[in-house]
């Protein structure tokens, strides 16, 4: 499975969301858009969701943001997913990849793994959403860094860090 690099085109995706509304990559033609492969189960995803849902509210009226859950695990139902988006009061799509042709599109790995593209789609950040799962405060916030560089039509910096997280659970 190739992984995206940076300049790669976003690829597209028509994925349902928790309350089975469709979401579409053409949604948010000429806006920045944040995919992040995320999971219910994964600790490191749990320790970075409130820290996401911060810059999905922050960011909104300037870019999109979506969590896209591609797991084959137990604890990644639709209605497990439904319920942690309830509860955390989540203010972007959750979106469900069943068939795992969007992750293996990505090429994702991890839980969580965030793509932050330009208004043209292009991927412009790979990597963790900020330098520290455990501690967002004094954490170099990466995703928001990404974000405002596509924002203002710069390069991100950093463009890439690893991704932090449980691996993708692929169906066998």
């Amino acid at each position: 499975m190739a992984r995206l690099t940076l300049g790669d085109q976003a690829p597209d995706f028509h994925l349902p969301d928790v309350s089975g509304w469709m979401h579409a990559r053409s949604d948010y033609k000429g806006r920045p858009l944040v995919v992040i492969f995320s999971c219910v189960h994964c600790p490191y995803v749990v320790a970075w969701e409130d820290r996401i849902n911060a810059v999905a509210r922050d960011y909104a009226d300037r870019a999109g943001l979506v969590a896209i859950n591609a797991n084959h695990h137990i604890g990644d139902t639709v209605d497990h997913m439904r319920q942690r988006a309830e509860e955390k009061g989540f203010v972007f799509p959750f979106l469900r990849d069943e068939p795992q042709d969007v992750a293996s599109a990505y090429g994702a790995a991890r839980t969580p793994e965030v793509f932050v593209f330009d208004a043209s789609h292009r991927l412009v950040y790979h990597g963790a959403p900020d330098s520290d799962y455990q501690n967002g405060d004094g954490a170099d916030p990466y995703l928001r860094k990404a974000l405002d560089a596509a924002l203002a039509g710069r390069d991100a910096e950093p463009a890439e860090t690893p991704a932090v997280g449980c691996t993708v659970k692929w169906r066998s």
